[in-house]
């Protein structure tokens, strides 16, 4: 089992960026030396209440304080971004990481992000599918041509190439089974997002499965899940320290319509009490560490990526956790591995 961390890029638009930043870098150094695997940060824009660190420069600053740590984008809006660009960014980043570098990607859900790049949403799979297939061609191939229905590359000889053969692994975000269809006729690991209720998650990792046969294609060697994590001392006060910040962070996923892109009828706009149930991860080290090695005896999981911090969250709070993850829950993991 490997344990990865969720930088929190989200921030009250009344607090500074190069102090959050900072603070950042003080919690990746925490993370690193309490045993850490990972450490990631998500994609997002225009994303009101909060302002937002953009996802490339921001895990660029942390890989200088990352260790041995991989370095993941959780996920990068593939069907927002020129594949040229992104291909040699992301070419960039594995060089910054010494080869350590996670490309997660993902469809997005908001309107608002389509709109602003001009891209109609009606046409972000093909356009994902498209460039990734370039992206691919840019980091494997000595020659690259591609005329495509979005996206056009003359004859070229690509020069700028991972440092990772044939390139970065490629994790695959998806909330519904469509997407996670996707993510197994591919044969990436799908990134099980932190939305999702546990027994959701196990229905839909029957569904990736089978689509994994039915494709032929092998269980990929790393299965990840992000999960919400609030670890104290006892459960109880997990559960108030938490709920100031996770609620206001799962009031602005409901307004966005994140709750909308899971399956069924899920809504995020229900007491904290029912929110958490089976979704977040609140507790003692020891809650902690037995959920854990339940999620990899029952779903198979074998990387977990916990956010421990979210919008407001003090600073203390944050490395509180940290401690505690490195002395108490970190070594009872990796002893039962």
């Amino acid at each position: 089992m490997k344990v990865g961390y969720f930088i929190n890029a989200q921030y009250p638009a009344n607090e500074s960026m190069p102090q959050k930043i900072q603070d950042s870098v003080e919690l990746v150094r925490a993370v690193r030396d309490a045993g850490f695997d990972l450490i990631c940060a998500g994609q997002h824009y225009l994303s009101d209440p909060f302002q937002m660190s953009a996802t490339i420069p921001l895990l660029a600053r942390m890989a200088a304080e990352a260790g041995d740590m991989q370095v993941a984008a959780t996920v990068v809006l593939l069907p927002l971004h020129n594949p040229v660009d992104l291909a040699e960014s992301v070419a960039t980043m594995d060089a910054i990481c010494a080869g350590r570098f996670v490309f997660g990607i993902g469809l997005g859900y908001r309107d608002e992000e389509y709109m602003a790049f001009g891209v109609e949403r009606s046409e972000r799979v093909e356009r994902m599918n498209e460039s990734l297939e370039i992206m691919k061609l840019l980091w494997t191939e000595d020659e690259v041509e591609f005329h495509g229905k979005y996206y056009h590359v003359p004859k070229v000889k690509p020069a700028t190439k991972p440092v990772q053969k044939p390139h970065p692994p490629i994790w695959v975000a998806a909330n519904n089974d469509v997407a996670i269809r996707r993510a197994a006729r591919w044969g990436y690991p799908w990134l099980i997002n932190p939305h999702a209720t546990v027994p959701m998650v196990a229905e839909q990792f029957e569904t990736y499965k089978a689509n994994l046969a039915k494709f032929g294609q092998p269980t990929p060697d790393t299965l990840p899940m992000m999960r919400e994590l609030y670890v104290a001392r006892d459960r109880e006060t997990a559960f108030l320290e938490s709920q100031p910040y996770l609620e206001t962070k799962y009031a602005a996923y409901a307004a966005w319509g994140q709750d909308k892109a899971l399956p069924g009828n899920e809504s995020f706009s229900v007491p904290y009490q029912d929110l958490a149930k089976d979704r977040f991860l609140l507790g003692s080290p020891d809650d902690v560490a037995q959920e854990m090695l339940r999620y990899q005896d029952e779903l198979g999981v074998d990387y977990l990526i916990f956010r421990m911090q979210w919008p407001g969250m003090p600073q203390e709070q944050a490395l509180r956790q940290i401690e505690l993850m490195g002395k108490e829950v970190l070594p009872r993991i990796k002893a039962a591995a």
